[in-house]
């Protein structure tokens, strides 16, 4: 099992001064930095956002409406959409594939976006018992949504050494082939130092998508 040479994430343009000062932080620890109080953040992190938000910071934290709570009641595995909603949130998400990377720059606009092309070898090297794979896009349930859960994020050292076996297990589905790549990497909470493993950075304004030949 071997992952590629670059992942990527892509960022609201406001959010970069946050970025420069903070590092990447989930949605969560958006809102600690932010001030929220607990009621707030229990709010934003356990209900489904349907409107992209502005933070009283000045940070902005999107909106899930490809995560309607009926939607996911039907495909989660022992757990309660307010449960997914609250882990999504614990989160720093990259894109392996450039063309889902550009699907969600299109669902961003017209806001301005980062794309940061990241070192995977080295952000692995850094966080590994803090880096999981995915399947899935787990941020979308739409159209037949996939059978998922806790165990659709599978910890890398998991999948390299047993690939998706772990998450078909949990979720009592067919294990997926091994060919089977991931869609997307995480990292639990947040990714402070993210500069170190940045190789390249792009700004996108409305309109214009992320080319594969630009990382």
């Amino acid at each position: 099992m071997k992952l590629p040479d670059r992942i990527y994430h892509l960022a609201e343009a406001a959010n970069w001064p946050s970025i420069q000062r903070h590092g990447l932080l989930s949605a969560g620890r958006l809102m600690e930095v932010a001030g929220l109080t607990s009621a707030d953040r229990d709010r934003l992190r356990r209900t489904q956002r349907l409107a992209h938000t502005e933070l009283r910071n000045g940070v902005q934290i999107r909106d899930q409406r490809p995560m309607p709570p009926t939607a996911l009641a039907h495909c989660l595995c022992d757990m309660e959409p307010a449960d997914w909603y609250a882990m999504i949130n614990t989160r720093v998400f990259f894109w392996f594939d450039v063309e889902r990377l550009n699907r969600q720059k299109a669902a961003c606009e017209p806001r301005p976006q980062v794309v940061m092309a990241v070192d995977t070898a080295a952000l692995v090297a850094g966080y590994e018992k803090r880096v999981a794979v995915t399947p899935i896009n787990t941020g979308n349930a739409r159209r037949k949504p996939a059978r998922r859960g806790v165990a659709t994020f599978v910890p890398l050292a998991e999948w390299v050494r047993s690939g998706w076996a772990s998450e078909a297990a949990a979720l009592g589905i067919p294990s997926r082939r091994e060919s089977h790549q991931p869609v997307e990497l995480t990292v639990i909470d947040a990714v402070p130092d993210i500069m170190r493993f940045v190789v390249g950075i792009f700004v996108l304004p409305s309109g214009q998508l992320f080319e594969s030949k630009q990382g």
